[in-house]
């Protein structure tokens, strides 16, 4: 898991947009297989992308708060004994 967490970190755009690219791909393949065949294509691509930008939306907000509470955590943390290791 740390080894995932690291390589996200480090590439946060492309981890952003392959969660946006596969969210398009599965809400199209989604829209593809339901019982409206009354939807234009075109509007199936745009239902598509709003789903896409919906879960984009969250999986940044969740990151947000993680790295938020993170860094709440590791400013937190005092030393051992009050030393400061200096």
């Amino acid at each position: 898991m740390d080894g995932v967490q690291a390589w996200v970190s480090k590439h946060k755009l492309g981890t952003i947009g392959g969660i946006w690219a596969a969210a398009v791909g599965g809400s199209f393949a989604a829209n593809n297989r339901s019982s409206t065949p009354a939807l234009k294509p075109s509007l199936r691509l745009i239902h598509a992308r709003m789903h896409a930008q919906a879960i984009t939306l969250a999986v940044l907000s969740g990151a947000a708060i993680y790295h938020h509470f993170h860094d709440q955590m590791e400013a937190n943390r005092q030393p051992i004994g009050g030393l400061t290791g200096r």
